[in-house]
């Protein structure tokens, strides 16, 4: 016997983009091992060095696969990679593999994109916007289709402050059909010196051509059994397959993965704003669950079904159950101490400040005078510097954060809430997602331990070797710090003891 999402699924054909992605892996891992689809085809794009049979092989290596394999191990012979771009026109896809696409699949889940912040903004339209328009289209050809899952942002609309489960056309300065028909017959140049004009007040490519493509989605979408999956800042799995699980190092994983490395120490970050972060297990469930419930409440014989738009399903941590960054932080930092790594250069720690001023100057002290001395010390052993070069490139990552971890964004997930209510007990225990019992606590320390596998490539036969490692890290660390205070209270002192003398003569 079978649940109902896992009854959906069986013997159907799904599409999915984006599969080589983190995202992607675990939708397609997640609907292996937890249902009975008869084949899920996947677009693969060319690399200069590499084709699309290469890098099939490499993906079928991917840890996230491991216990899928013990438990089904011809599972991935059901998977067909395509080659093919969202970025191309037609998606880059055969005649041949569209008529196999369009005869076949039942199911689409469109994850792919360009996640990059400062994508020129004529590339982020052609694979973000443009190539979700593609997506459309051919599912508009596709005979059987019974579900279309959009995978877009919960920051798609990251100017409001209140995003609810609704389409915002009012945030954008041009509509998206207008965009797109710049897109095609303006030189990239011109397109690209247009940027700031057209995304408003957007604060990047990626979220403004997001919100683009979910205004196509409204606008052209509308006669498809089709759906919006927005998720918030996705992080590592929490349960599933594998406990912590990561394989990317984008966005705030990058921060956390900084700072346990010991470079990273000042934050450009609201302490007291709520971290809207989500695991990616959970996020995958939501991603096929949407699939299920589309489906369910899609009815083509209704005209006024036809002309409803397109449900969204946000994704976030429940109001009820929200940290501020400040926690997860300090969270992250208690757990490292507990599992470590041998690669750690400095004791790990963080300070905040939402000071543009403050973060510029505090990065001299925190970042790059020691990062300078670090150098210094590598290239008088003979080794490669690293970091004088990394620093710009983190400072620059967490200026762009910022429009997300200044500020706390209220987002809505009624119509996710409700579908996990109307799930059965089964569903409920096979595709989890529920964020108003999430555990903290235990989700921090799986995602630090996930990093130290998976990320930073530890055995845990180095355990006790990262332990001594840092407890000298610390030591190092407090006296550096008892010797700063003496220096600063010593030249306090000095100032003083001027400043007296003057007064008396």
């Amino acid at each position: 016997m079978q649940s109902d999402i896992q009854q959906f699924y069986k013997d159907k054909t799904v599409f999915v983009t984006g599969g080589t992605g983190f995202l992607g892996k675990v939708i397609i891992e997640k609907l292996l091992r937890s249902t009975d689809v008869k084949r899920i085809y996947f677009l693969v794009r060319k690399k200069k060095d590499e084709n699309v049979e290469s890098r099939f092989e490499v993906w079928k290596n991917a840890p996230v696969f491991d216990v899928l394999l013990k438990a089904k191990p011809e599972a991935l012979s059901l998977m067909t990679p395509i080659s093919g771009d969202c970025s191309a026109p037609d998606l880059g896809l055969s005649e041949e593999d569209r008529k196999i696409l369009t005869s076949e699949v039942e199911v689409v889940i469109h994850s792919a994109a360009s996640i990059r912040f400062v994508e020129p903004l004529h590339n982020a339209l052609n694979i973000n916007t443009r190539g979700t328009r593609l997506m459309i289209q051919l599912a508009k050809e596709m005979k059987g289709l019974k579900a279309f899952v959009h995978v877009s942002t919960a920051y798609s609309n990251c100017i409001t402050n209140h995003i609810q489960e609704r389409f915002y056309p009012e945030n954008l300065t041009c509509p998206a059909a207008k965009v797109l028909e710049f897109n095609e017959t303006l030189s990239p140049e011109l397109l690209n010196s247009m940027a700031p004009a057209l995304m408003g007040k957007f604060p990047n490519t990626y979220v403004y051509t997001k919100a683009l493509a979910e205004q196509v989605i409204q606008m052209e979408g509308q006669d498809l059994p089709i759906c919006i999956f927005r998720p918030a800042i996705i992080l590592a799995n929490f349960k599933e397959p594998l406990s912590g699980w990561i394989d990317n190092l984008h966005g705030v994983v990058a921060l956390i993965y900084g700072n346990v490395y010991g470079i990273l120490r000042l934050l450009y970050v609201n302490p007291n704003a709520k971290a809207m972060v989500v695991p990616g297990d959970y996020c995958a469930n939501v991603a096929v669950a949407s699939g299920w419930q589309v489906s369910k409440n899609a009815n083509p014989s209704s005209s006024l079904a036809a002309k409803s738009p397109p449900p969204i399903y946000a994704f976030a941590p429940d109001k009820s159950n929200a940290i501020p960054f400040k926690t997860s932080v300090k969270m992250g930092i208690e757990k490292f101490h507990k599992v470590p790594v041998t690669k750690t250069i400095w004791y790990p720690f963080a300070h905040f400040t939402t000071c543009p001023f403050l973060f510029k100057l505090g990065c001299i002290f925190y970042h790059l005078i020691p990062g300078f001395l670090t150098d210094l010390v590598l290239r008088l052993q003979g080794r490669k510097p690293i970091l004088m070069k990394s620093y710009p490139k983190i400072h620059e990552a967490l200026l762009l954060l910022y429009p997300f971890s200044g500020r706390t964004i209220i987002m809505d997930t009624n119509n996710t809430t409700k579908m996990w209510d109307v799930m059965s007990a089964w569903d409920r225990a096979i595709f989890p997602f529920d964020m108003a019992n999430l555990n903290w606590d235990d989700y921090f320390s799986r995602i630090v331990t996930g990093m130290r596998v998976f990320l930073f490539k530890e055995s845990w036969d180095t355990l006790e070797k990262s332990k001594r490692r840092l407890f000298r890290l610390r030591i190092l660390h407090r006296l550096l710090e008892i010797l700063l205070y003496i220096a600063v209270g010593t030249l306090m002192w000095y100032l003083f003891l001027n400043n007296n003398q003057e007064i008396k003569t």
